[in-house]
């Protein structure tokens, strides 16, 4: 069976029309969302509050460019396999304009390879790791919460102003906590050089076993931690630490633990002085977080955490993004996203050009206790375009 070449024209002709159809007949703009709901509640389930209540609030003003958002959300379980896999449903039988989610760092890189392989955007919400928008950037990654690089240097100025030499660390088992310490010791040797990291422990992520971890630490008598565990881990290791005196007399940096999903769960237990990025959502009143806070508690009945900001600025960026390109084609959108700027909680925030990472920043401050739970005092938010190297640093690392 042959095809002329009048049919064969007919044929390519419908089917590149058949997006502008779409957009001319008001179908929705699909978004394929998927995350560790199962793996990760604490932190993906409030995340995918903020991105309902986002949705819901764009839909209720017209949607963009005249069509409803929508969110096809898909579960892969902290497994990279199942979130390749559910990407591929997405495009070929969901048939959504773009993926967006992601929260373990291995599980980012798998999609963001996969967008690659498909030539179509990848929005990250959460996954951390460096690697996603230098080493193992493309054209078609962008990712929204700061990176472990950035964290670090939010971190490493207070913890240099520590009297502490001795260091010990202790992270996951994989990209997220190696990338983390890699760049805390890297930047707090850059402000204090005379500091020494003399012991590590690289727990398996979700199966710490918190008695061995803490006494393989008290056995290198530091003089200071720096903590990268976070979820059911830090609570395991924050107890077994309290109940072996670990932390006494020792000072303790710690990233994500100022983060209300983290750090509620600890309840009286919550540790007290500790370094933390976070989210002091109970104590911020400046307008762009009092309007969510305020929008989130009526909508969901509780206070919002860090995931709920995540999953409300992911939606906000991403309508950014279409808005200005007039279109959900994907290669007009990854003209349009470099340079874009777009509200969230933490105020306004731009995707950078060189390396499609976001400016959003983060809250640096110390742990406390409240009427028996934990919170965070003494805190500052840190621009995170402040926390970026200069791009010459990122060229070297950032494919051509």
């Amino acid at each position: 069976m042959t095809l002329s070449r009048r049919s064969l024209l007919a044929t390519t002709g419908a089917a590149l029309a058949a997006p502008a159809l779409a957009q001319a007949a008001g179908a929705p703009i699909r978004i394929g969302e998927i995350n560790s709901y199962t793996a990760v509640p604490a932190f993906t389930l409030p995340y995918r509050n903020g991105w309902t209540l986002a949705v819901e609030q764009i839909n209720a003003k017209g949607g963009v460019l005249g069509r409803r958002l929508e969110v096809l959300s898909r579960d892969d379980a902290g497994k990279p396999q199942d979130a390749v896999r559910a990407a591929g449903e997405l495009l070929d039988a969901a048939k959504v304009d773009l993926l967006a989610g992601g929260f373990l760092s291995n599980v980012g890189l798998a999609l963001s390879d996969y967008a690659l392989h498909r030539k179509r955007l990848y929005v990250a919400g959460e996954p951390l790791t460096d690697a996603l928008v230098w080493q193992k950037g493309n054209r078609y990654c962008f990712r929204l919460r700061p990176s472990t690089y950035m964290l670090a240097a939010m971190l490493a100025p207070e913890a240099a102003k520590l009297p502490a030499k001795r260091w010990v660390t202790v992270a996951p088992n994989y990209e997220y906590g190696t990338s983390m310490v890699k760049w805390f010791e890297m930047l707090l040797k850059q402000h204090r050089p005379d500091v020494q990291f003399v012991a590590s422990q690289w727990p398996q992520f979700d199966h710490i076993d918190a008695p061995a971890t803490v006494a393989a630490l008290a056995a290198a008598k530091p003089e200071a931690i720096f903590n990268v565990t976070f979820g059911a881990d830090l609570t395991s290791f924050v107890r077994e630490g309290n109940s072996r005196g670990l932390f006494a007399g020792r000072s303790v940096v710690s990233v994500l633990t100022g983060e209300p999903e983290y750090l509620l769960p600890l309840g009286a237990e919550a540790p007290k002085g500790w370094i933390v990025t976070g989210y002091p959502v109970q104590s911020l009143t400046d307008p762009a977080n009092a309007a969510f806070a305020s929008a989130y508690r009526a909508r969901f009945h509780e206070e919002p955490k860090m995931g709920s900001v995540v999953g409300y600025a992911l939606i906000a960026s991403i309508v950014a993004g279409i808005a200005k390109a007039g279109t959900t084609a994907t290669e007009a959108l990854c003209d349009a996203l470099p340079g874009t700027s777009f509200p969230t909680p933490f105020g306004t925030t731009l995707w950078r050009a060189i390396d499609h990472q976001s400016t959003l920043g983060n809250y640096v401050g110390r742990t406390a206790l409240q009427d028996g739970h934990g919170v965070m005092v003494d805190w500052h938010y840190v621009n995170g375009a402040d926390a970026l190297p200069s791009d010459a640093f990122v060229r070297k690392l950032r494919p051509a």
